[in-house]
């Protein structure tokens, strides 16, 4: 069988300030598990738009892991 290259914790989001915005980069192994970066420039409202829809995906994915117990 032939090795998988692996895929888990290789993946980064990088923010930096540009005239225009705020510039994301968001680096992700390719199939064959070559880094392969997307970059976009946004607005600064559509970044904090951003930033906003992050941390309650964040919140979100926090609850389902961590259900309240019954009471």
């Amino acid at each position: 069988m032939a090795d998988q290259p692996t895929r888990e914790g290789q993946w980064s989001l990088q923010a930096s300030a540009v005239p225009d915005g705020v510039r994301l980069e968001l680096t992700l192994p390719d199939l064959a598990g070559h880094p392969l970066t997307a970059a976009v420039i946004l607005e600064r409202a559509e970044a904090r738009a951003f930033a906003r829809a992050l941390l309650a995906a964040a919140g979100d994915a926090a609850e389902r892991t961590f259900p309240h117990p019954d009471l």
